[in-house]
């Protein structure tokens, strides 16, 4: 029997079992990146909203700068980080490195540019359909940028499911201000890197398996959100006669 196919059943037998050593990993993991998230949401959406309607001299130079962040090595960020947390650096006072709160707040660095940036293009297209009707109804570029952005919810959504697969499976931030430390530290990334070398092959598997389940499970369930919302308009639409009804 092949290592493959053994590993495979090894992995299966230790996720179906609720390995506690195996779960405890994925919910550290998840508690990281989820919360990383939720941070970078708070500060990504209310700026890329900002940015999606305002024109000032720039603009451009900071979209640019803004999309160049896209496509910042995770490593970057944990090396940054750790200088800021360091003990010579301007936060080491928090005495946060090598803790849960040093791995959320790079992952919260890390995905702040997604969210800011795929913000701005969802917002900035809806303003190009909507924003003169809006603007006629004496909305402000900020008021609009709000309003558009909540007629845009299902896709913002999207993008968070975005931001989040960019967290939860980054592995070089977190391994830099983390340390990857067995049950303080290790999140499902990290481990998996770890076991691999150890040639604990069927952990590291199951790792792999929860990571790419949820991630999944995710975004099928922002997918059906909008296919019931595309439903629900197309149902209010034709109660109402369709546009350009009479």
């Amino acid at each position: 029997m092949s290592t493959l196919t053994e590993s495979t059943r090894a992995a299966l037998q230790l996720v179906t079992s609720l390995d506690p050593v195996l779960w405890a990993v994925v919910g550290r993991s998840l508690a990281v990146s989820g919360l990383a998230c939720l941070l970078a949401a708070g500060v990504g959406l209310l700026v890329g909203a900002w940015l999606g309607v305002a024109r000032f001299p720039g603009r451009e130079a900071a979209l640019t700068v803004l999309n160049t962040l896209l496509a910042l090595p995770s490593v970057v960020v944990g090396l940054l980080v750790y200088l800021l947390l360091s003990r010579g650096g301007p936060l080491g006072f928090l005495g946060w490195l090598f803790s849960f709160q040093a791995m959320v707040l790079a992952q919260m660095v890390l995905v702040i540019p997604v969210v800011t940036a795929l913000t701005r293009q969802t917002v900035e297209d809806a303003d190009t359909l909507h924003g003169e009707q809006l603007a006629s109804l004496g909305a402000g570029r900020v008021l609009r940028g709000l309003l558009l952005a909540w007629d845009e919810r299902y896709a913002l959504l999207a993008v968070l499911m975005v931001a989040f697969g960019r967290a939860v499976s980054e592995v070089g931030a977190v391994m830099i201000v983390g340390g990857n430390i067995d049950g303080f530290t290790r999140v499902m990334t990290t481990a998996i890197a770890l076991e691999t070398s150890k040639g604990d092959l069927p952990l590291a598997l199951g790792l792999g398996m929860v990571l790419l389940s949820v991630v999944l499970g995710l975004n099928a369930a922002v997918a059906g959100l909008r296919h019931w919302r595309a439903r629900v308009d197309g149902v209010a639409a034709g109660a109402s006669g369709g546009w350009g009804a009479t």
